[in-house]
């Protein structure tokens, strides 16, 4: 299992870099290699990607979510990952987007591009993009403001 964690800062707002964060379906516009992904209810996305020849499809489930704070996810079917995605507020204008996450490569070329930090520069490649496109748009193409407790906490 590897870790990557990876900040950008953003010249937004914390609530338009979270309310960008929470549409997933425009993640394609500044993910590499992620070809769509589809939010099938409030906790649960399909994803289709496509890195290096390999094209994967899962599900991922929001384990977390705080506005203007979090979000975490964890895979429930194909590659095994989980992360966190936080805002932090550095002024009125900017925020601070940091995102940590676990991924288990499977195969040799998946393992071999995590060895060699394919998956680190993809995941900093990620985040500048997402600086730019929530900058260049200067406000979020939607959002949903709802809480998601940690399984095991009441409610």
């Amino acid at each position: 299992m590897s870790t990557i964690t990876e900040s950008v800062d953003v010249e937004v707002p914390v609530s338009t870099a979270y309310n960008q964060w929470t549409q997933f379906e425009t993640f394609p516009q500044f993910m590499e290699g992620v070809e769509d992904v589809q939010q099938i209810g409030e906790t649960l996305t399909h994803w289709r990607t496509s890195i290096g020849g390999v094209s994967r499809e899962f599900d991922a489930a929001i384990t977390e979510q705080h506005p203007d704070e979090r979000v975490a996810w964890t895979s429930i079917s194909g590659p095994t990952h989980a992360g966190v995605v936080t805002f932090h507020r550095l002024d009125d204008l900017h925020t601070r987007v940091t995102a940590q996450m676990e991924i288990d490569p499977e195969g040799f070329a998946e393992t071999a591009a995590d060895k060699l930090g394919v998956l680190d520069r993809k995941v900093k490649g990620d985040m500048q993009r997402f600086k730019e496109f929530i900058e260049n748009r200067g406000t979020e193409t939607g959002g949903w403001r709802g809480d998601v407790e940690p399984p095991g906490l009441p409610l």
